[in-house]
């Protein structure tokens, strides 16, 4: 079989870098397998997708709202149609096992049609005037072109909530998707573009961030960024935008806690935390890195995890017996085995798991296996930074207090949680824990798309994705007042007689 060859897609057309440089992506499971061949693309790449994207939203932002979403719609059904395809696509691409890439599939889905949805809706605001015969509301507007950089963890779903909502606003696309998973989005906008969207609202740029991720940022006919990916680089995103005065969206890192209290149901918390910790090999930014538990029940939880996680079925994701599959590529092994290394240099005991699995059948992928710690202190850098693998820092703590303390004293907040049958602990919990996502008995992950996702601190700049908040990063709002009294008359004036 030959190897395909994935060409930059720009105002409707496959074409090549204009460099004529390329880059292979293999399967992080088995490197001896190559899922494509990308471009490796500039800023003059940039520069003809930015151009493409610009000669089309003239047409585009006049086409009507419902039938920008009716286009939507018919990319949910294609998206369900080919699910199947798509998900062994991610599965070869990213890593993750084909239950999970099936359901990065159904997110898209799900966005498509909340989105598609939006283009009957998009409510704006009416409200009564302060002087007589005069009517006032307000309407949303597409802004541009939006700049949208995104990851490889989720490489369909959050190029969804990002593409999806910016266009059924009526705005044009320019999307470089992360470099290691990019097949995903070339499946989006295939559906997309059958489903009758007009060449040049769409066009995908593949490549690198320093050599094509930075000139979409700083291109100045692109009024909007939306950003997923880490702490350090969304800072130069943001510090890149500001400059022009652009309007940035920033999705970033996350250090989530999964609080456990004293009276929890500990059933429920072993599925939860096995699920939150080592789900997607603990590469999500909603992975659950810390487990802050009661002490009096720790020992009995922790074994228990243990227990678990040593029994994981690691492998392949093609595989359908696989629990948990590879790293998806060396450096992030590299980054989490430092990491595996640090704790036990701070003084963490570590329980189960830290080696890296590179023998008979993982001898030519990226695993490693799923990692617990305890004796975790919350000033140690593996109970701080964001690891972005398999690896579980436990800590334990004496009460709620002490366990909301925990929690929130570190840069992120994005997603936490709390097991718990007391009501009022759970509500504490609710309100004081910093994060732009809570769960009550639950893992830390599994956000759905009609609420908004986003955090707080170092997680991001205030913006949220997905739910009634997404229109709002790709929408102006335009206040409309229609004065029908025949006569001039003066707002803001004492018109009191």
């Amino acid at each position: 079989m030959s190897t395909p060859i994935f060409k930059n897609f720009i105002g409707g057309e496959f074409v090549a870098s204009r460099s004529g440089n390329t880059y292979e992506r293999r399967n992080p499971a088995d490197q001896r397998e190559i899922v494509g061949i990308f471009q490796d693309s500039n800023a003059d790449d940039v520069n003809d997708a930015v151009a493409a994207a610009k000669a089309a939203y003239p047409v585009w932002r006049r086409v009507p709202a419902p039938r920008r979403g009716e286009i939507l719609l018919k990319a949910a059904e294609l998206l369900q149609a080919r699910k199947e395809r798509y998900s062994r696509d991610l599965t070869r691409e990213m890593g993750k096992p084909l239950f999970e890439a099936g359901g990065d599939i159904v997110e898209a889905i799900g966005m498509a049609q909340y989105a598609g949805g939006e283009g009957r809706r998009m409510h704006g605001v009416t409200t009564p005037s302060e002087l007589p015969n005069k009517f006032q509301m307000s309407i949303r507007q597409p802004i541009g072109i939006v700049g949208m950089i995104t990851p490889w963890n989720f490489p369909m779903a959050i190029a969804s909530w990002k593409m999806l909502p910016a266009l059924v606003c009526g705005n044009t696309v320019v999307i470089k998707p992360g470099e290691d998973a990019s097949v995903s989005t070339y499946n989006l906008v295939e559906c997309l573009v059958e489903a009758g969207l007009p060449p040049g609202v769409v066009n995908i740029v593949t490549g690198f961030g320093p050599s094509a991720g930075q000139p979409l940022v700083e291109h100045p006919d692109v009024p909007v960024i939306s950003f997923t990916g880490s702490t350090e680089v969304g800072r130069l995103v943001y510090e890149l935008g500001a400059r022009q005065l652009k309007r940035v969206s920033l999705e970033m890192g996350g250090k989530n806690p999964l609080i456990v209290m004293d009276d929890a149901d500990l059933d429920l918390v072993l599925q939860g935390v096995i699920w939150g910790a080592f789900g997607t090999t603990g590469q999500r930014c909603t992975a659950t890195s810390r487990l802050i538990v009661h002490r009096s029940i720790a020992a009995t939880l922790v074994e228990r995890i243990v227990d678990r996680a040593t029994r994981l079925r690691i492998g392949n994701g093609l595989d359908p017996s696989t629990e948990m599959g590879p790293l998806v590529n060396e450096d992030q092994l590299r980054r989490v085995l430092e990491y595996i290394e640090l704790g036990r240099r701070e003084g963490a005991t570590l329980r189960c798991g830290g080696a890296h699995l590179n023998e008979g059948v993982y001898a030519h992928g990226f695993f490693v296996q799923p990692t617990v710690f305890t004796d975790v202190r919350p000033q140690m850098r593996i109970a701080r930074e964001e690891i972005f693998g398999p690896v579980l820092s436990v800590i334990e703590v004496a009460g709620l207090d002490e366990a909301l303390a925990v929690a929130n004293d570190v840069s992120y907040g994005l997603s936490a949680s709390i097991y718990t049958r007391d009501i009022n602990a759970a509500y504490r919990a609710m309100h004081e824990l910093e994060a732009g996502i809570v769960y009550i008995n639950a893992p830390t992950i599994g956000a759905e798309i009609h609420l908004p996702f986003g955090g707080v601190k170092a997680t991001g700049n205030g913006h949220r994705e997905a739910g009634p908040t997404m229109l709002d990063v790709f929408s102006e709002w335009k206040s409309v007042y229609v004065d029908y009294s025949g006569t001039l008359q003066r707002a803001q004036i004492d018109n009191v007689e």
